[in-house]
């Protein structure tokens, strides 16, 4: 198979598809593997890396979508990229379709296998695709939240840990999930005061745990959302349901009843976020904007401005599924690993994925009909 890595071009964006060790795996099995140039700089991976592990070296994305069966990339195809997709080729990337109507829509209207890293759900209901970005962002988001608190950023100038004789600052994470207890393995490590709530008491349980008296646990309804979020510092967004558009939990009233200088950061912004007055996805170059006095950040592409480290936990999960395909083809993939079945949104121009067919109000076809089994 001809598995083609283009470079991504989403702003800051400086994360690759894959890296020099992944190309490698690919090319000892016989697969030609091609490599945008420059494609991997901003992770800190050169051209002549590339090529010692058998990848050819391309000048430019459309020759590398004309030629491949398989792209890999880090993030969703942007609009530039779309005229590139090729009739029935295979896409793996992460998606989030289910704020993407015109990209959808060109994914079926050329019956683009696209298999959503976001989506791909084992057995026990875990991410694997997922949870290493979710890592990194979890624990970004609490290192930026104690900076845009400085004064210079505009911030209330609260010191998350505090110091003798005055307190610790206040960080309410919203979701339970590998993002939230990133977040919170950072907050609690710094010495913030820390609040967790959650609507599922399991993983409420599962962060005491692990935490024990370093975090206060909520389940989370509006009424103590709203009082949480008037007492915080710092609210951290950290809700995902796989596939689909994200809850609006925190409301513009919520908003407005925290105080100057304060900071809202929605880690699942990027499938549509959880906080009402976060209206637009930001950039690394001009990652926040204020409202109400307070600081939103609102990134689509957390992990991509620690490129290497998430470009090397990402492909590290990654290069399993990509290297089935390569050898398997899809349908014996699909039927041999239910996870990645999961994981593919759309197939032979029909929207395989529930979660997004519900978002964007358009037909759902299950894959099992499509492929037979």
């Amino acid at each position: 198979m001809i598995i083609g890595v283009v470079k991504e071009i989403k702003p800051e964006e400086n994360r690759v598809g894959m890296t020099p060790l992944g190309v490698k795996i690919l090319t000892d099995k016989g697969h030609k593997v091609l490599i945008q140039k420059n494609a991997g700089f901003g992770s800190g991976y050169t051209d002549d890396e590339y090529k010692q592990q058998g990848a050819l070296i391309i000048d430019n994305a459309e020759e590398i979508y004309s030629q491949s069966d398989m792209i890999v990339k880090v993030k969703e195809p942007q609009p530039s990229e779309y005229k590139f997709l090729k009739k029935n080729q295979i896409l793996i990337t992460y998606l989030h379709l289910a704020v993407e109507r015109v990209l959808t829509k060109e994914l079926l209207d050329k019956k683009i296998t696209a298999i959503a890293y976001e989506t791909i759900e084992t057995s026990d209901k875990k991410l694997p695709l997922l949870i290493p970005m979710s890592e990194i962002a979890g624990r970004m988001s609490v290192q930026i939240a104690a900076n845009l608190l400085e004064n210079r950023n505009n911030g209330s100038g609260i010191l998350l840990s505090g110091v003798a004789g005055v307190p610790a600052g206040k960080i309410l994470i919203v979701g339970a999930g590998s993002v939230g207890i990133n977040a919170a393995k950072i907050a609690v490590g710094i010495g913030a005061n820390v609040s967790i709530a959650d609507i599922d008491t399991q993983k409420l349980r599962i962060a005491e745990e692990k935490f024990g008296s370093k975090i206060k646990t909520y389940i989370s309804t509006e009424d103590n959302l709203k009082s949480l979020v008037a007492a915080s510092d710092v609210v951290i967004g950290a809700v995902l349901i796989p596939g689909h558009k994200a809850p609006c939990l925190i409301t513009e009233d919520m908003v407005k009843s925290m105080h100057k200088g304060s900071v809202i950061i929605d880690v699942c912004i990027d499938q549509g976020g959880i906080v009402e007055t976060m209206d637009r996805i930001t950039t690394h170059k001009n990652p926040t904007y204020e409202k109400y006095g307070v600081t939103h950040y609102c990134v689509a592409n957390m992990p991509g401005s620690v490129a290497k480290t998430a470009t090397l936990a990402l492909t590290n999960e990654t290069i399993k599924y990509v290297l089935k395909i390569a050898q398997n083809g899809l349908i014996d993939s699909f039927k041999q690993d239910s996870s990645l079945a999961k994981g593919v949104n759309t197939y032979k121009g029909k929207l395989t994925n529930k979660g997004v067919a519900e978002a964007l109000n358009l037909d759902y076809t299950e894959l099992p009909s499509l492929i037979g089994f």
